[in-house]
């Protein structure tokens, strides 16, 4: 299977290429060549400044290549998920997207965006989505003005409303692992909330469910909640993890549990952990 991954070198994306070569698919990777890492040799590689987010131009070569699935690991708003379409609608046989469970109205009210009294219980692929979109547009982010468009919502909609390129979305829990919140800071710094959820997913094991959903059958059209298939509270994670100096964070938004249901990946495509939880905290905070 020809395979390209747009925007792979990142913490994700590095695993999702090496999984995929590993499985004998041909990989190519498109980015702007400023972050390399340590790929399989065969993979190939296309560089353009433009692969810079959001993400609007691709160069014939990549079109032309006609690839089996388009892996977009990177597409933030509505002006890149609308591009990938116009590049690959009616050529690629599937696109799979990189979305977030920010997109839940829990998630909202976890923050304060989103007003309304906390919602219990599991977040399943059909829990309600947030009312306020584009949450960052009050907030500054010197060197990253394309935030003020982030908004995983329009990149679902968009991309679920092409009939000429079925879509498949993973709304990605919070990663860790090297490279990503390698200090777990989003479970330190909660140690003082010590009943509040927050779905979190190994690096690698979130990189697996991209493969899966590159490579299923099953997966066209889908929209799948990833991260672990029980999320610990606080005091859980806490018995496994060492002491840590990590300031610990206050607020009254964490009566919000963010917690998936990830039934859905694991019954459909049959989804599994590669690394276990205790070997996957052993790796990110490099323990003997």
């Amino acid at each position: 299977m020809r395979v390209l991954v747009i925007g792979g070198t990142g913490p994700i994306g590095r695993y999702v290429i090496c999984q995929l070569a590993d499985a004998s698919h041909e990989v190519t990777v498109y980015h702007r060549g400023e972050t390399e890492c340590d790929l399989p040799s065969n993979v190939r590689h296309v560089h353009d400044t433009r692969a810079a987010i959001p993400v609007t131009y691709f160069p014939l070569e990549l079109v032309d290549g006609s690839p089996d699935v388009v892996i977009h690991m990177i597409a933030m708003g509505q002006t890149d998920a609308e591009a990938v379409l116009q590049a690959f609608a009616g050529m690629t046989k599937r696109l799979v997207v990189a979305s977030s469970g920010d997109v839940y109205r829990a998630f909202g009210r976890f923050t304060g965006l989103e007003p309304g009294p906390a919602e219990t219980g599991l977040l399943t692929e059909d829990s309600p989505l947030r009312s306020v979109l584009y949450p960052y547009r009050s907030q500054s982010f010197p060197g990253k003005e394309w935030m003020s468009d982030y908004e995983k919502i329009a990149v679902e909609r968009t991309v679920r409303n092409c009939a000429e390129l079925p879509g498949t979305v993973l709304r990605l829990p919070k990663v860790y692992g090297p490279g990503t919140n390698a200090g777990l800071r989003t479970m330190y710094g909660a140690r003082n909330h010590p009943h509040w959820r927050w779905t979190h997913g190994y690096v690698e094991n979130v990189a697996a469910a991209f493969v899966l959903a590159a490579t299923h059958p099953d997966a066209a059209g889908r929209i799948y909640n990833v991260g672990e298939e029980y999320t610990p509270t606080v005091a859980e994670r806490l018995c496994d993890l060492p002491p840590s100096k990590l300031p610990a964070e206050n607020s009254s938004h964490y009566e919000q549990d963010v917690a998936y249901d990830t039934s859905r990946i694991r019954r459909e495509l049959g989804y599994h952990e590669l690394v276990d939880y205790a070997e996957g905290l052993r790796r990110t905070l490099c323990l003997e």
